[in-house]
């Protein structure tokens, strides 16, 4: 189980943790906010290669 995701220097974030909570975890905000930077994140944890478009 994922419990912590620590993001460093990915797109336009320098540093950010974000702390899973144990059942169903949504994320949600305002048009760019950073949603899809922390989906990416967790698709290079899965292996993707980063797109450097």
């Amino acid at each position: 189980m994922l419990r912590r995701l620590r993001i460093h220097n990915l797109a336009v974030v320098e540093e950010l943790t974000w702390e899973l909570g144990q059942g169903f975890n949504a994320l949600t905000g305002e048009t760019g906010a950073g949603k899809s930077i922390l989906v990416d994140a967790f698709l290079l944890l899965l292996g993707e290669r980063a797109d450097r478009g």
